[in-house]
């Protein structure tokens, strides 16, 4: 395992433990995380290893196979791109009571970084599933989610609900995660795409954007200020969607109108799956990118065009998935038309002069676990 020679080469000794934790696609259920709304995201196969040893002191050393330059943070107000979800973990842990030293770690990633697919809250997640086991901590899978989202909200300053440090730290092989973002209470269903003669395939459209940089804080402040005009403590709580709509305005009346669609939607994709019809939530997927494009204004160019061209090409449907501005779309394929899909995908993208998409499929992954 290479992660384990680098650690090796870099501190002269055995790690004492090996970690992963796995990035993950939303299946349906966008920016409804932070409205206290539903979500039904799964694991995927990508993710962040970690090996890991603690240390008697608090320093942490800090090693990314994916970055030329070791790091050691005598102070965790030291850290620096990348370093602060790391630093982040240990901050809140800290801030807790918890008695949590300094370590040594090596980190390696293959979740494509910028395409939507949360490798921030994998290593979040990888790092504080460590630390609970190696300074014997006690906290469930969802307070480490919890202590992940604490992390990015108030260390790194990226106001993201509880959605993907959740399906990082809680999901199960073959199965989507569906989570009340309220009660915080999960439940997996099953997601057995191969057996339908179905696969989702990632259309990664290269294109990065930044969160923090204030677009998603936005968004998340005009679903706040809609809430508090309506006298509601969360989006989650309409009721009467025509008679709130006719109460606000301009992004407010926009963004409510998508939450509360887009929870409907991911219960109506929840008894889809239940009932085997799994091909019938493509129209779904179809009408939450509209909603994610018009409504939330989340979407982009290269977004619009992956999931208008894979549905050109045959998918059953198609949106974008993550927090939005660039990251990756997903396409609900059958098998017979997979090829089909990519070269419609790809022929759009080079008629607009722009790098041909990565397509992958995705299958439902483990969540966080230790590997050695």
């Amino acid at each position: 395992m290479r992660v384990v020679e680098a650690f090796r080469e870099s501190y002269g000794a055995e790690p004492v433990g090996v970690w992963h934790a796995p990035g993950r696609v939303n299946l349906i259920g966008e920016h409804t995380d932070y409205n206290d709304g539903f979500v039904l995201p799964f694991a995927v196969p990508w993710g962040v290893t970690a090996a890991i040893s603690p240390r008697e002191d608090e320093v942490v050393r800090l090693r990314s196979l994916q970055v030329d330059e070791p790091v050691t943070l005598a102070t965790l107000d030291q850290a620096e791109g990348w370093t602060r979800y790391v630093a982040g973990v240990f901050w809140v842990l800290r801030e807790a009571g918890h008695q949590v030293g300094g370590a040594d770690v090596v980190i390696d990633g293959d979740v494509p970084q910028g395409a939507g697919l949360s490798s921030s809250a994998a290593l979040e997640v990888v790092v504080g599933t460590a630390l609970n086991e190696l300074y014997e901590l006690g906290l469930t899978k969802m307070e480490i989610a919890l202590t992940a989202q604490k992390a990015e909200n108030d260390f790194v300053g990226m106001p993201c609900g509880i959605m993907d440090q959740a399906a990082s730290a809680l999901a199960e092989e073959g199965k989507a995660l569906f989570m009340d973002c309220r009660s915080l209470s999960t439940r997996s269903i099953p997601f057995d795409l191969a057996s339908h003669g179905l696969q989702l395939l990632i259309i990664n459209t290269g294109v990065r954007h930044e969160l923090p940089d204030g677009q998603y804080a936005r968004r998340r402040r005009d679903c706040e200020n809609a809430a508090k005009h309506l006298g509601l403590d969360a989006l989650r709580d309409v009721t009467d969607l025509g008679g709130a709509l006719a109460r606000l305005s301009g992004d407010e009346r926009r963004r409510t109108q998508h939450v509360v669609t887009e929870n409907h939607r991911v219960e109506a994709v929840i008894g889809l799956l239940r009932a085997g019809a799994v091909r019938e939530i493509g129209a779904l997927l179809n009408a939450s990118h509209l909603s994610l494009r018009d409504q939330f204004e989340v979407s982009c160019a290269e977004l619009d065009v992956a999931v208008e061209s894979a549905v050109k090409g045959g998918a059953r449907g198609a949106r974008m998935t993550g927090g939005g501005f660039g990251g990756s779309a997903i396409a609900l394929v059958t098998d017979e038309r997979v090829e089909s899909v990519r070269e419609t995908v790809t022929r759009a993208y080079a008629e607009r002069g722009w790098a041909a998409p990565e397509i992958y499929p995705a299958t439902p992954a483990a969540g966080a676990r230790r590997l050695v």
